[in-house]
């Protein structure tokens, strides 16, 4: 029966914060971000993203309510300040503002941020976390959890590395498409994050 429900508690991790990190969506946001940088420092970008991400959650998984208790911040407050960040970032991919905070040179490691922190590693996979943590009552569950992470953590690696290769079909005038809609999705996230933040203040 333990099997059973560690197979459960995997499948639910796995597919939980999938969702809400979405690989998948986080594809041209990547290409957009890393778009005009050498095929090295896109390879080390797919790998550096997933494993800030990892890094956060992990740690946050241990010591988020501590951290959070400690510096008297609300998940709420967290949660505002994520997406406007990622505000930021989505105004100046949907304008090419060249004095935005992702401006300058291209020697500004985007897979910290905003790709690691707060895109993949948001207020959402971070609650979801610390409350999965909660349910871990045994060796079997905590590897259940670990394993849910952590593959959820490779399928971003996937999804990253594998879209390199899309750079260099669909050349500067793709680049600026994608660029465009990834700011047009990114700005959407970052407004629903907000929103979801000012409701949860609102009802506290």
């Amino acid at each position: 029966m333990s099997s059973v429900l560690d197979v459960v508690l995997l499948t639910e991790v796995f597919v939980t914060l999938f969702v809400i990190m979405d690989p998948p969506g986080s594809i041209p946001i990547f290409l957009a971000l890393t778009s005009g940088r050498t095929p090295q420092a896109v390879r080390r970008a797919a790998w550096q993203a997933p494993a800030v991400s990892l890094l956060v959650i992990s740690v946050f998984a241990v010591f988020g309510q501590q951290i959070l208790d400690y510096m008297h911040i609300t998940l709420p407050a967290l949660q505002c300040a994520g997406g406007l960040l990622l505000l930021l970032v989505a105004l100046e991919l949907l304008t090419g503002d060249e004095g935005g905070p992702l401006s300058g040179t291209h020697d500004q490691n985007v897979a910290l941020v905003p790709l690691g922190t707060p895109l993949l590693a948001g207020p959402g996979a971070i609650v979801a976390t610390m409350l999965f943590v909660k349910e871990i009552d045994s060796g079997p569950s905590f590897g259940a959890v670990v394993l849910g992470i952590v593959g959820v953590h490779a399928s971003i690696y996937l999804a990253m590395r594998f879209s390199v290769p899309i750079l260099r079909v669909i050349r500067p005038s793709g680049v600026l498409l994608v660029t465009r809609i990834a700011g047009l999705l990114l700005s959407a996230i970052a407004v629903q994050m907000v929103a979801d933040a000012v409701r949860a203040f609102l009802a506290a």
